[in-house]
Parts: C-alpha cells; structure tokens; sequence
C-alpha cells in the first residue's frame, strides 16, 4: 500500500496552482457531500443512526484514512461523520429537495473543480488515476493542516516530490 506521502505527493502533483488548491476547499467538500446525500437514500432509522449506502461508503474511507495516518484518518472521520449527519436529514426530507440538494450539490462543486483545473492548465488527477478520488477529501484536510502551520514534516516530503505552488502565468496568445 502507498503510503501518505505517496499519495499526498501524486495528487498534489496536478495542484501546484494555489488557484486550483482554492477552488478544492470549496468544491471537494460540496461533493464529498452531495454523494452522501445521494448515497443516503434507501435507508432507514436504527437506533437514532440513518443507515444507507452512504454510510458504508464512509466507513470503508474511513478505514482507508486511518490506516494511511491515524490523526489525519481520525479528522477524516469525523468530517464523513458531520456529511452523513447532513446527508441523513435531506434523506428523509421530500425526493425533490433531496434530489435537487445532491445533484446541484454534485454540479456546483464539479463546476468549481473545473474551474480551478484551467488555471492549473493540467486535468484532474482522477482521469489518470481513479484514486484521486479518494485522496482529493484528504488532500483539503491536508492542505488545511499545512495552512495551519501543521504536519510540516508530511508538507516537505509532499512538496520535495510534486513542487512548490505558484500561481501560473498564462501564456499569451500569438
């Protein structure tokens, strides 16, 4: 198995543009989100949790996140907790909110990623490698952590393997 770094250093690879990292703590977390909402339905009430398909999804991320850092994996945790909460509640609101919520959810934040992948001028990891998928959650809360001064070790070895940031001139036209 890769390890934190490893992972942490591929996807970042294709977010060197500090335009691109911005956009990702606004559109991740909106979809992170919208596929739990979406994720939510069928399910039902066990012992005041909401048990659905998002649920199970969360949990296996979970254990994929602890087992790459447990502090990481912990916070990991607690934020797929705090989107199941949300999602459980628009689960058991109308189909249209529901619906409406998860898809616009999911569109908005794809728009977002979009948007901050033009200004890196490179497609998103994802296309290369389906795990980017996985990562990109982490890759906020990580990015966020280093903002905030912390893990700087884990900040290093990411930025020894993919670079620095910058933000990236465009290039004129002829």
């Amino acid at each position: 198995m890769k390890t934190l770094v490893d992972h942490l250093a591929q996807y970042a690879a294709y977010h060197r543009d500090r335009r691109n990292i911005a956009s990702h703590f606004i559109g991740i977390p909106m979809i992170v989100l919208a596929v739990a909402v979406l994720l939510s339905r069928p399910g039902f009430a066990m012992a005041g949790l909401w048990l659905a398909p998002a649920t199970l999804v969360a949990l296996v991320s979970a254990w994929f996140y602890l087992r790459l850092d447990t502090r990481f994996g912990l916070l990991m945790a607690a934020l797929l907790g705090l989107c199941l909460w949300g999602a459980a509640g628009l689960a058991q609101a109308s189909t249209t909110l529901w619906l409406s919520a998860g898809i616009g959810l999911f569109v908005v934040g794809w728009v977002i990623q979009f948007v901050g992948h033009y200004y890196e001028g490179r497609k998103p990891a994802f296309v290369d490698d389906v795990m980017g998928l996985v990562i990109g959650p982490l890759f906020v809360v990580a990015e966020l952590a280093f903002l905030l001064g912390l893990r700087k070790e884990i900040e290093h070895a990411v930025v020894e393997i993919a670079g620095p940031t910058c933000i990236r001139e465009k290039k004129a036209l002829a």
